[in-house]
């Protein structure tokens, strides 16, 4: 993997001095207006963009002093981009929210009115796209989708920006991706996705991962909920495996759990010995921060998220001890 120096200079801006990339995750969209108009009781129309800048702009001004950069997207993030700590580098979101379900496969679509180029002229550090991808999908299904990634990959190489391909599983029969079945599935779906888009042809710089468990199905985990898919030696197991084949550098992403859990997850990673970078962690810093500001408004959400939220992305920073540098993966010199 050769990485230039363009990119490395802008890998450096998102990682902490260790070269651990330690990133909150603010990007949600579709799911934020959502969960903001479940707690205030009204229909997502009453949600507005304003809202939607507000909550994002008190979450980035929080949290971003404990960060080493910030997720955000480019339709409702860009003021809170602007309100991050000097410390913390910024990604941007390049995929569109939510994916057309008409459809099978989940099919990815880009934001119609950005390219990698202006993304980069919008002051960003990395280019983010999320893609639902399981090994188990039709495969003509998934060849549009390598081909997507294909294009991007080729689209930041020409830019010289780092790429951040972040890939979450699903069944495609539709079943429960939290429940116990796809449990026992994960761990190959999260080895064979790190391996395809591993690969050279994709350009993709930092590969952003899910855990390849289900911490509450882990047997004796801290978060166990009585259910064992794995035992505990089975499941540090699957995470050496699934690091084993990882061509890139990878960070673990929250996927919408509990703090608790997302803490647990590392905690097993680091048991497990894993050469993981870091995370991009979201919802398990400020997911319970949303009914107060749907109740009470920012001002108590920001009073939320100094207390409550500082706790929780401290709790994933001290899980990090464990990180190793993202250039260690990337075979890039740590002078550089």
């Amino acid at each position: 993997m050769q990485l230039s120096e363009g990119k490395i200079k802008y890998l450096n801006a998102l990682s902490n001095k260790n070269g651990i990339i330690a990133a909150a995750a603010m990007d949600q969209r579709g799911s934020l207006r959502k969960a903001i108009a479940k707690a205030k009781g009204v229909a997502e129309d009453q949600v507005s963009n304003d809202m939607m800048s507000e909550f994002k702009i008190a979450v980035t001004k929080v949290l971003t002093p404990h960060a080493s950069a910030i997720l955000l997207d480019p339709e409702f993030g860009i003021p809170a981009s602007k309100a991050r700590s000097k410390n913390a580098g910024l990604l941007l979101a390049y995929e569109e929210s939510g994916y057309d379900n008409t459809k099978p496969g989940r099919l990815p679509d880009l934001l119609p009115h950005l390219s990698v180029k202006r993304i980069k002229d919008l002051g960003a550090d990395a280019v983010k796209i999320l893609i639902y991808y399981t090994p188990f999908e039709k495969p003509e299904i998934n060849d549009i989708k390598h081909a997507f990634i294909e294009r991007i990959g080729a689209e930041c190489e020409y830019q010289q920006i780092p790429f951040f391909l972040e890939f979450v599983g699903y069944d495609p029969q539709g079943g429960d991706e939290k429940g116990f079945e796809f449990a026992k599935k994960k761990p190959e779906v999260v080895i064979k996705s790190m391996q395809e888009f591993g690969k050279p042809q994709y350009n993709v710089d930092i590969l952003k991962v899910e855990v390849p468990v289900n911490a509450e199905f882990v047997e004796g985990s801290s978060v166990f909920k009585g259910q064992a898919a794995y035992s505990r030696q089975e499941a540090l197991d699957h995470y050496r495996k699934a690091a084993e084949v990882a061509e890139k550098p990878f960070i673990y992403l929250s996927a919408g759990v509990s703090n608790p859990q997302f803490v647990e997850s590392l905690n097993m990673a680091a048991e497990a010995g894993t050469d993981y970078s870091g995370v991009l962690c979201g919802r398990a810093t400020w997911k319970d921060g949303i009914p107060v500001y749907a109740k009470q408004g920012v001002k108590a959400l920001e009073d939320w998220l100094s207390g409550e939220g500082v706790k929780n992305i401290n709790a994933v920073n001290d899980a990090l001890r464990s990180a190793k540098p993202w250039y260690a993966k990337a075979g890039v010199p740590a002078t550089a």
